[in-house]
Order: structure tokens, then sequence, then C-alpha cells
């Protein structure tokens, strides 16, 4: 089976209509039977069982999902060095993560392109501050620590790189600058609560740093309340001018203590047609939405007959 990307770039498919992205791979994960009681959460398993995070794609793929996103989002060079993996160990799984995904799309008849998804300084940290932001640090820093890893991933050819979680305008800002001049395009993700950044920042002003940087090809909001999710998708729309890429949690909300989601599900895969309808070109899920509901979301949006599995 080939495992090449897409002959069209994705900001040529986004031009067109919408497209399905996957859902929480933790979650996926987790329902598969693996153990993520681990500081470097699904991240871990690049090492120990990628067979398991393959499987995991593989799943999604064959929900109706257009774009897979990797499982770097918590790999860092400084996280697996606690582990006590070198420099050279951890380029290995930062490049295994694209490459395991792309083996998975290519279980999928149709386009399906990878994602390398560049998580928050905060989800290094694994305390929950990825959602406060704010960190004490600037955007030299911010620069300094996101650099190696997204050389790296860049280094494995994924098709987009996904900034997503970001909590804090000003770690976009460090993001946006290290990217501009990789080759590799790229979305902003911010997570929200209400109309603000969990920074506390207005969206529409953290937005505005989306807004004129050509390689960035879409922009919006991730692991947020699905409530959260159709104001700022038309604020995204609004201020950047831009596809807008929109995947919530379900609803549940992540107890960083007891390392545990509290709450019902409020994800309704109804919601993905006005989210269509008010800008949104990349629609899909994030924690604790499945490939149960990823199936259901292509299905509203007329993708599902797009592809077929192949395996």
């Amino acid at each position: 089976m080939s495992a090449h990307a897409p002959a069209r770039p994705l900001a040529a498919a986004l031009a067109e209509g919408p497209v399905v992205l996957d859902g929480g791979l933790s979650n996926q994960l987790a329902d598969q039977g693996c153990d993520l009681s681990d500081a470097l959460w699904s991240a871990r398993l690049l090492a120990d069982a990628p067979q398991q995070i393959e499987a995991a794609h593989i799943a999604y793929a064959a929900a109706g999902a257009q774009v897979l996103i990797t499982a770097s989002y918590q790999a860092t060079y400084e996280g697996f060095a606690r582990r006590g993996l070198g420099w050279a160990e951890t380029a290995v799984l930062l490049r295994r993560s694209v490459e395991l995904a792309r083996h998975a799309a290519a279980c999928r008849a149709g386009e399906v392109w990878v994602a390398a998804s560049v998580g928050p300084y905060g989800a290094m940290l694994a305390d929950g501050s990825e959602y406060r932001g704010r960190y004490g640090l600037s955007v030299r820093e911010l620069e300094r620590f996101h650099r190696p890893r997204i050389e790296t991933l860049c280094e494995a050819g994924p098709d987009v790189l996904a900034l997503e979680t970001v909590p804090d305008a000003v770690e976009a800002e460090a993001l946006l600058r290290v990217t501009e001049r990789t080759g590799i395009p790229v979305w902003l993700s911010y997570t929200v609560r209400g109309e603000a950044t969990r920074a506390g920042q207005p969206l529409h002003e953290a937005l505005v740093l989306a807004a004129g940087r050509p390689h960035v090809i879409a922009a919006g909001v991730n692991c947020c309340d699905p409530h959260d999710a159709d104001r700022a998708v038309e604020i995204a729309a609004e201020v950047t001018g831009k596809p807008v890429v929109v995947y919530p949690n379900s609803g549940e909300v992540w107890d960083a203590d007891a390392r545990g989601w509290r709450g019902g599900s409020a994800y309704d895969p109804a919601r993905a047609a006005h989210w269509r309808d008010a800008g949104a070109r990349l629609i899909g899920g994030c924690c604790r939405v499945g490939p149960d509901l990823i199936a259901a979301v292509a299905r509203r949006l007329g993708t599902a007959g797009q592809g077929r599995s192949s395996m």
C-alpha cells in the first residue's frame, strides 16, 4: 500500500468545500485498552506501542476522517528527556508520529492528509496549564522551546502543522514565527472559554495574528466546549478571512488533579452544517469525540462517500 501524500495541498481542498478532521486520539487509544496514565499521555506509545497509534488513526480514517492528526501533541525533547531518552531517540519518535499517520492514511481510498500536531508549552508540563496559558515566558523563550521539535516534525514531511490547543496569543505569536519559513503550511487553533482565549485575551484580537500570514491556511478553535464553537467560528471567519478550523471536545471537563473527565457529552454532529455555513472548512472533534461521532459529521457534511477503507 502506498504511503504517499495526497496529490494536491490541503489548502486547495479547503477552497472547494469542507474537509473532515479526526477526533480525540487519547480516547480512541483508551478504548483500545491502552494505559495513558503517564505525563507523556499518548506520546508515550510512540515508543512503547506504535501499532496502537496506527490502529487508532486507521479507525478514524475508516470513519471518514480526511485529516489525521499525529500523536506528537505532547511529544517534546524535554518531556522524553525526563524519561531518559536522548536527542536522537526523541527525533526518531517525532518523525515516527508522522510516519504512523501516513501509513494509516493509505488504508483509506481518496485523499487523506496528515497534520503534525504541535501542542502548547503547557502540554509538556502535564499539569493542565495548556488551559491557562500565561506561563511567564516571552515570545522568544517560547520560540526556543518550540523550534527544535517543529523542525524535526517538518523533516518527516507532514502535509500541514496543527498549531493546536493554543491558550495564549503570546504563544501563538511564537509558533507563527517559528513556522513561517518551514515551507509547511499551518493551521492555528486556540482553546477558548466563551469569546476569549484561556489566557483571557479577546478571541478576535488573538486571531488577528493569523490574518495576513500566507502560511496559515486556516484558523479557529479546538478543545473547547461545543457551545463556544458557534460564535468562535463566526469570529474566526470575520477576523482572518481564512477557512476556519473547528474541533471542539465533547463538552466534558478535564480534571488535571484526578487526570480524568467530568460531566456529560454535549457534542452534536448536527452542528457541523452550521459551522460549515459560518465559514468552517476543517471540521472534526477533539477530546472524547470518537470515530462514531466523526462518521456522523462526515454524513452531515456529505463527505462520507468520498473515500472507503482499502484494507
